[in-house]
């Protein structure tokens, strides 16, 4: 079945190659909308797996995507279970809810092997933004045979910026979870989040843009997380960070980390590179938590740094 993709001129719909739109059915039968762009080059140098944050779609990588198939690569994404065009969880489809941390895992297993695998051109590289960058470490070690290389962008291994501190906003996560309140929002929904001040991005062009597309079609925004899914993360964090977990992954990792992150702290991030052998840290001086939609001369590091580290050919891959 056809999935829409939607964007604020046919502009941005155009690509050199090829491109698939669909749904499929995750982990426990849920349907996730997923999309798959080839480039126009008779042999594509491999395939590119995005993996994405909370409250993000795959309209907010279009010109990623542009910018890695151009480079030759098949790219690969999916909207994540309760959010976007994929299929909504919980009684209120607005909360940004997930019941457990795991099915996330499951639901990019099944994406890799139902989707990717079958007719992606090798190797196969993962690039995850956030949230997607603490689901990607999580399966990491279970992906050395499948996987050539990992870029992890901002990746959420700790959180800043919220209205309490993080202990307090974790503990009433908690208590809500185990008292049967783990659907409730933990906020109230606002209007559009103004540019000044915000903590993702110091680009009003690109700010703007999707800022206007979710106003267009208010179906890929999401609300504030449920207290379930802020304490699903925190337990998947704390897993994460354990040096055994840490150890089972050599996947070679690159960590792309923005020194003014306002949303994962910039210590969390090299606390994280220090006790991990396969990764290697990279800062972005100036740049803020969502550098794929940076201002240009912060995106452009992140960008030659993730083309640079992709390999030009297969690699054997370690069991």
């Amino acid at each position: 079945m056809d999935a829409p993709l939607y964007a604020l001129s046919p502009e941005h719909l155009t690509f050199g190659g090829e491109k698939t739109l669909g749904f499929f059915e995750g982990h426990d039968g849920i349907r996730l909308r997923y999309a798959i762009f080839r480039p126009d080059h008779a042999t594509p140098r491999g395939t590119v797996v995005i993996v994405q944050g909370r409250n993000e779609c795959i309209e907010k990588y279009l010109e990623t995507i542009r910018d890695l198939t151009a480079a030759g690569f098949v790219v690969a994404t999916f909207d994540l279970r309760g959010q976007a065009l994929s299929g909504r969880l919980g009684r209120n489809p607005r909360a940004g809810h997930v019941r457990h941390f795991r099915d996330y895992l499951a639901d990019v297993d099944h994406f890799l092997s139902a989707i990717v695998e079958p007719a992606a051109a090798q190797p196969i590289h993962i690039l995850a933004h956030s949230l997607g960058g603490l689901i990607a470490l999580s399966l990491a070690p279970r992906l050395g045979a499948r996987i050539s290389r990992m870029v992890v962008s901002a990746p959420l291994v700790g959180l800043s910026g919220l209205p309490v501190s993080p202990r307090l906003a974790f503990s009433v996560a908690a208590f809500f979870s185990t008292f049967g309140l783990g659907e409730k929002p933990l906020g109230k929904e606002r209007g559009a989040m103004p540019f000044d001040g915000n903590p993702l991005t110091s680009c009003p062009t690109r700010f703007g843009d999707f800022s206007r597309l979710r106003e267009t079609h208010s179906d890929l925004g999401i609300g504030p997380p449920t207290a379930r899914w802020l304490n699903e993360i925190r337990k998947a964090m704390t897993r994460v960070l354990r040096p055994e977990h840490l150890t089972g992954i050599t996947i070679p990792t690159l960590i792309l980390a923005p020194a003014l992150d306002g949303v994962v702290p910039f210590t969390a991030m090299e606390g994280l590179a220090r006790r991990f052998r396969a990764g290697r840290l990279i800062p972005i001086p100036g740049a803020r938590h969502e550098l794929l939609m940076e201002q240009d001369r912060y995106r452009a590091q992140a960008l030659a740094a993730i083309l640079a580290f992709l390999p030009e050919k297969t690699e054997p891959l370690t069991d």
